[in-house]
């Protein structure tokens, strides 16, 4: 038989095709058993968290509520700690923790936590936890469509789950834990309840630490982890066991895309930045920035009239990432013009101020605040308060409350007292119904905060306490029958003590 024309070369293709899909594979085969076993490693240093919880109830703040169980997921680090999300052992008066694959669960205790980044490590006395769990390394922030792996022990299961993922992009987020904006990576691995505080795995290193997912009919299997330079800020920071957090230079900006703002403020149109509105008082801006003045730079980023600055080739986010990558006292650069005359300062890293507004940011791990004159139960407002109202507190809270979020706060006012509610009794007759009403002034002396309004009445030598609000209404209580119903009041109503616990100095007798 007789071979046709180009045969023999279509034959030497199919062996040549042959052997390249042979060859790939083989390389597939090895590249999935180097995974499998990449994925192994890696198992052996995740682990289940049981915490056990009673927060505390701002509605009532003398008591706890029922407590909970929940679970999360966490990740071995070096010098034998556990990497875990602040949520998952915020308020947590009992903590186990469980390796993969071992039925033995181990005490353990929150050893540093950062509420602010949703971080915390945990630490197990006993030291035959840590056999055979290699402790995992933080790796780098990976770009942008990488493929990662989320580790953790979602519901549904007792087993550990691994589930697979793009991270799609990297940009600030406000953390749903304590309501800061910081940067966070967004992946579209499945991340369910339980799977917090797990690691998100690239190349056998943790890329991030799982912290929220998105729970809407617009969005399918989209979650948020907090990246790697968040991670180490914090683990930096817990090297003396003492919490600093992230810095603040004590201003507020907002956008300046508007060319007729740009030039307002005098920049050219080559120039951009951010408008600052705001300047703390006793803050490391003060008394160098000021209210209108633009700040065009910060560590040498360049600030775009969006708030964001180019970080490097692949990030793209909000200036404050300059600043959040600072420790405190650390120096940060700022170049600003002030109606065209361009200035450039350093200014010392500080501690956040403990409230910008009249509302105090979320609390944990503490117990709240409370102050019982004349039946009437007075509160320092604070989002803790704020989010009683249940999940969807943005539209059923009282809208007075809300709205003292958007107020800033002064040395001369720096947070809101809420006379939350009356525990009926004849010495309050008349003001059964209050309730939410936010005190402005004592006996007509301003109200700062809710240690100088607890100090005006326990001190006070009037006959009567004369409570007014923002908008003029009145509360009287005659002084002296308050002090004589305290008790009664107390022992009717079954409350342990008419204030909080280190309200007042220990040595003093109410």
């Amino acid at each position: 038989m007789t071979a046709q024309p180009g045969s023999s070369r279509r034959h030497g293709h199919l062996a040549v095709l042959l052997m390249f899909f042979c060859t790939v594979s083989l390389i597939s085969q090895t590249a999935v058993a180097q995974l499998t076993d990449e994925l192994r490693d890696v198992e052996r240093s995740i682990v289940k968290i049981y915490t056990t919880t009673a927060d505390p109830d701002y509605f009532t703040p003398w008591r706890l509520m029922s407590p909970g169980q929940s679970s999360g997921s966490g990740a071995v680090i070096s010098d034998q700690r556990i990497l875990t999300n602040a949520h998952v052992v915020a308020n947590a008066s009992y903590i186990q923790v469980q390796k993969h694959n071992d039925p033995r669960r181990f005490l353990a205790e929150v050893e540093f936590v950062s509420h602010a980044s949703d971080l915390a490590l945990l630490r197990v006395d006993d030291g035959s936890f840590f056999d055979d769990t290699p402790a995992l390394k933080i790796g780098e922030l990976p770009q942008a469509n990488t493929e990662v792996f989320v580790f953790g022990f979602p519901v549904g299961g007792r087993t550990l789950s691994i589930t697979k993922g793009i991270l799609s992009r990297v940009e600030h987020q406000v953390y749903a834990h304590a309501g800061n904006y910081l940067l966070a990576g967004q992946i579209d691995a499945a991340i369910n309840p339980g799977n917090s505080g797990g690691p998100v795995i690239v190349d056998g290193q943790i890329a991030g630490v799982v912290m929220q997912s998105v729970a809407s009919g617009r969005t399918e299997s989209l979650g948020y982890f907090v990246p790697p330079d968040i991670i180490e800020h914090v683990l930096t920071d817990a090297q003396n066991g003492i919490y600093d957090g992230f810095p603040d230079l004590g201003f507020r900006t907002q956008d300046l895309e508007s060319p007729s703002a740009k030039t307002a403020y005098g920049l050219s149109e080559e120039q951009s930045g951010v408008l600052i509105i705001k300047v703390f008082d006793g803050s490391a801006a003060d008394g160098v920035l000021q209210e209108n003045d633009v700040i065009l730079s910060i560590d040498g980023y360049d600030i775009a009239g969006d708030s964001s600055i180019r970080v490097d080739q692949d990030l793209q986010t909000d200036y404050k990432h300059a600043i959040d990558m600072k420790q405190i006292g650390e120096q940060v650069e700022i170049t600003y013009s002030r109606m065209g005359r361009v200035e450039t300062v350093e200014l010392a890293a500080q501690g956040q101020q403990a409230n910008d507004t009249l509302v105090r940011p979320e609390a944990f791990d503490a117990l709240p605040e409370y102050y019982i004159y004349g039946g009437i139960l007075f509160v320092p407002l604070n989002m803790n308060l704020i989010k009683r109202w249940g999940p969807d507190w943005s539209r059923t809270a009282p809208v007075n409350l809300l709205q003292a979020r958007s107020q800033w706060s002064s040395p001369e006012r720096r947070e809101a007292v809420v006379a939350l509610q009356v525990l009926p009794a004849d010495v309050n007759l008349g003001y059964h119904d209050v309730r939410n009403w936010i005190v402005e002034s004592v006996n007509g002396t301003a109200v700062r905060d809710f240690s100088h309004f607890t100090g005006l009445l326990r001190y006070q030598n009037d006959n009567y306490s004369v409570f007014r609000s923002e908008r003029g209404y009145q509360i009287v209580i005659d002084h002296q029958q308050a002090q004589e119903s305290e008790q009664a009041i107390l022992q009717q109503y079954r409350i342990p003590a008419p204030f909080s616990e280190d309200l007042f100095p220990a040595d003093e007798s109410f």
